[in-house]
Parts: structure tokens; sequence; C-alpha cells
């Protein structure tokens, strides 16, 4: 094994901690969906105004690039405004992200049923393409009417994400500890 290889099966360990980590999180998801939302919004929050200082931070740093600084100006100024409406008002911020959701699913059911119809003549099977944006819109509709709804499927999604990441990164860490352990035969064991 190469030093690369010895180095992953010695940390299986803390690629399984990740797994387990994200598997608890994503249980913790569908039974505490409220809590996780808070804390989503939270973390959402703190990224948005750390990245905002950041590029302000950027921006006087190419302040005498004129194709940079106002962009990256713009970009901080906007960064820190959304992390502070979201940090102060969480649940606007929560609402305003469902109705996104909700928009964007709606436009993007219109603009399937369009291509739906637009391909009748082109291929067969376009009653998929049709069926998709009809759900699409039902989605949308849905989110729109009813909003905590949305945000409740939204944390189990994340939440369902998670138990599944969790699962991958375990599989790969017995994978990287069964790599790291000789096997019979092989050179890294001692004969009897």
């Amino acid at each position: 094994m190469d030093n690369l290889d010895v180095h992953l099966s010695r940390a299986w360990w803390l690629v399984a901690l990740r797994g387990a980590l994200a598997i608890i999180f994503g249980i913790f998801a569908f039974v505490y969906p409220g809590v996780t939302l808070v804390v989503l919004i939270a973390f959402f929050a703190a990224y948005m105004f750390i990245d905002g200082i950041v590029a302000l931070s950027q921006a006087v740093r190419f302040r005498h690039d004129r194709e940079r600084w106002p962009w990256l100006l713009i970009e901080g100024i906007l960064g820190i405004a959304v992390g502070a409406i979201t940090y102060f008002w969480p649940g606007i911020t929560a609402i305003a992200w469902v109705f996104t959701i909700a928009a964007w699913a709606i436009i993007t059911g219109i603009l399937e049923i369009v291509a739906a119809i637009r391909l009748r003549q082109v291929i067969s099977g376009e009653i998929w393409l049709l069926i998709s944006g009809i759900l699409s819109i039902a989605l949308g509709i849905a989110f729109a009417f009813l909003p905590l709804v949305g945000l409740l499927a939204a944390v189990w999604m994340v939440g369902v994400y998670a138990v599944l990441y969790g699962v991958v990164l375990l599989s790969l860490s017995f994978r990287l500890r069964s790599a790291g352990t000789p096997q019979p035969g092989s050179p890294g064991m001692r004969g009897t």
C-alpha cells in the first residue's frame, strides 16, 4: 500500500464518525424538524454574514480594480444584509425560502409542459415530461398554499439526505478498515 492508502485505512474511524453523525443528524431532523429548521437557518445566517465580510475585504483589497471592485462590494453588502435579515427575522427567511421553491417549481412545471407539447411531434413518450410538469406545478401550488408543510418537507429531505450520506460514509469506512487489515497470505502477514 502507498502512503495515501495507509493514511486512509488508519483514519477509517474518522470517516465512520462522520457517517454516524450524519445519520444522527438525519434522525434528529425527522424527530425534531422545528429545531432542525432553526439550526439550519442560523447556520445559513452565519454563512451569509461571514461570506459578506470576506467579499467586502476582497473589495477593499481590489479597490483599484474597476472591474472586480463594484461587484465584490455589492456581493459583500448583500451577503451581510441577507445574513442580518436571516438572523433577526428567521421566520420570514424560512417562508421566503418556501415561496422561492414554490415559484421555481411552478415555472419549471410550465416550461416542462410547453416542452412536452413542442416535443409531441418529434418524439414519443413526451407524456412523461408532461406528467413531470404537472407534478412540479402541483408541488409549487402545495408549497405556496401550505408553506409550513413545505418547510417540514424540506427539513425531512435534508434528513433523508443526511441519513443516506451517513450510510455511504459508514460503508466507505468499513472498506477503508478492511483495506488496512492484512489478509491471510499477504506480505504483511507473518507466516507460521
